[in-house]
């Protein structure tokens, strides 16, 4: 399994609607709310050779309320 993690920016009151969204469909190992540019840090795993550009386009994309993303991709945790 490999760890990335999607920076979110939603639109204007939307923050936990998303943040809800993304928990109820189980996807997500954790969720956070941000100060800053972006309103949630998600971490996400994917399984090796999975594709993280098509993971995200198809489940984090479709989320009502998402505006933006901004995708971390991990090599290491020490």
């Amino acid at each position: 399994m490999k760890p990335f993690f999607v920076q979110i920016k939603t639109e204007l009151g939307k923050a936990y609607d998303v943040a809800t969204a993304l928990a109820d469909a189980e996807i997500a190992s954790e969720i956070y709310s941000t100060a800053g540019g972006f309103d949630l840090m998600v971490k996400f795993y994917l399984a090796d050779g999975e594709d993280v550009g098509h993971f995200i386009n198809q489940k984090v994309h479709t989320i009502a309320g998402v505006k933006d993303t901004y995708t971390i991709v991990t090599y290491r945790a020490f």
